[in-house]
């Protein structure tokens, strides 16, 4: 969790939030995915969306990126309409929505990164790979630049596309499942680029589904099933009650004392994996 000098909780301002999302309803074939969305998600945070299968969390996520046109509703970025402001955003999309046979090296898939700055009709130079290659590094990757991305493992291919997302040097980030079936080097790295992230100032909203550790690796949370359930500081919002109107009445563990609350959750977050 966020915290001050002296140890304690210092909740971020709302009253300019990096995102807002306001009555915002999106449908697929007339059924609603989403319903009546209102969210604030202060700058500086690591929010995670935590729901069950189905409740919405990924067209939550393409909704904010404008990949989604809603029934209703809206959403701006630091204030305004999101085709203002796209270049602030970055984007790392579920691993298995993308087609790993595509014939390119590493390096090249991370500049793919630079084009929102350069434009699709300027070659990027020196300058560019440079970033790139650093991007790399920060994500232990820096010898596979010039390996084919179809011969890295899961955890391997999800560090590249974190590192397509570094080059862009956004102020939101925005991802999906990052830590989805991912190597226990791959999670390690993610979480320390979560910390260092946050620490610029920067904003992170990341698709989540492992309940074990939610207060471990975020400082703020959303819980969704088609409609927002709660969201707000992990401290405040990740109960029992919230947990057990988002995920249907499967979640029943955090009275009695702290830690007992915690193993408890933790327990019951393996449960529902195992189930899901």
């Amino acid at each position: 969790m966020l915290q001050s000098q002296n140890g304690t909780y210092n909740p971020p301002a709302l009253n300019h939030p990096a995102i807002k999302v306001e009555d915002l309803t999106v449908a697929y074939h007339d059924k609603p995915a989403l319903w009546d969305i209102d969210l604030l998600v202060p700058q500086g945070v690591l929010l995670a969306i935590v729901g069950p299968n189905g409740a919405g969390k990924t067209t939550l996520i393409k909704a904010m990126l404008g990949l989604l046109k809603p029934v209703a509703g809206s959403v701006e970025v630091f204030g305004r309409p999101y085709k203002e402001q796209r270049k602030l955003l970055a984007y790392v999309p579920q691993r298995r929505s993308v087609d790993w046979d595509f014939p390119t090296n590493v390096l090249d898939v991370v500049l793919m990164g630079r084009y929102g700055a350069l434009g699709w009709f300027k070659r990027p130079g020196k300058q560019d790979r440079e970033l790139a290659r650093e991007a790399l590094k920060k994500v232990g990757m820096e010898d596979f630049a010039r390996r084919q991305i179809s011969e890295l493992s899961g955890g391997q291919q999800q560090r590249v596309f974190l590192a397509r997302a570094l080059v862009q040097d956004a102020q939101v980030y925005l991802m999906d499942e990052p830590f989805q079936g991912v190597d226990a080097t791959t999670e390690r790295t993610i979480v320390k680029l979560l910390q260092e992230l946050r620490a610029a100032g920067k904003t992170v909203v990341v698709v989540h589904h492992d309940l074990q550790t939610v207060t471990d690796y975020f400082d703020w949370v959303m819980l969704l099933n088609v409609r927002k359930i709660a969201s707000g500081p992990v401290g405040e919002m990740f109960t029992e009650e919230n947990l057990r109107l988002a995920y249907g009445g499967r979640v029943a563990f955090l009275h009695a004392r702290p830690k007992e609350a915690e193993e408890r959750i933790k327990g019951e977050g393996r449960r529902i994996k195992d189930e899901g």
